[in-house]
């Protein structure tokens, strides 16, 4: 199986086995390691960026179709439980409404990854925080489209 990332497979058993135990679950790790949904995204409906309290920074990039997510896609500044809880996040909403998207919270992110470190709990309050502020600002600027 090819693994779509610039490490070697030493490289992958040793950041594997560091993140394990450091208390990162598998699932975690896979996100960590694939980034699925890392990158910008061309001809996005809306771009919003967040820096939270630690210092990592997301941009989300969403396209939306009827009200409806139909993809997401994050740039991520930091720890790879910051680029895990984003991976997640992104999966977590890709098809959802904006309503539904927005009910999707810090458990949801956190019951994808199975487990992350305690001191890393603050990176999927951060993805989470960076989808609301995207929606509401891409609600707000289509409401003023509409009035």
């Amino acid at each position: 199986m090819e693994q779509n990332t610039p490490f070697d497979q030493n490289d992958l058993t040793s950041i594997r086995e560091m993140l394990s135990s450091s208390g990162y679950a598998e699932e975690a790790i896979e996100y960590f390691l694939r980034k699925p949904n890392l990158g910008p995204m061309k001809g996005a409906d809306h771009v919003t960026e967040l820096t939270g309290p630690c210092g990592d920074t997301m941009r989300c990039f969403l396209k939306i179709d009827q009200g409806r997510i139909t993809d997401a896609k994050y740039q991520v500044l930091g720890c790879p439980g910051a680029v895990s809880a984003a991976m997640a996040l992104a999966d977590l909403v890709r098809g959802k409404t904006l309503d539904e998207a927005l009910q999707v919270n810090d458990r949801d992110v956190f019951r994808r990854l199975v487990q992350i470190p305690d001191q890393k709990q603050h990176c999927i309050r951060l993805a989470v925080k960076t989808l609301e502020k995207a929606i509401k600002e891409f609600e707000e600027s289509h409401a003023h489209k509409a009035a």
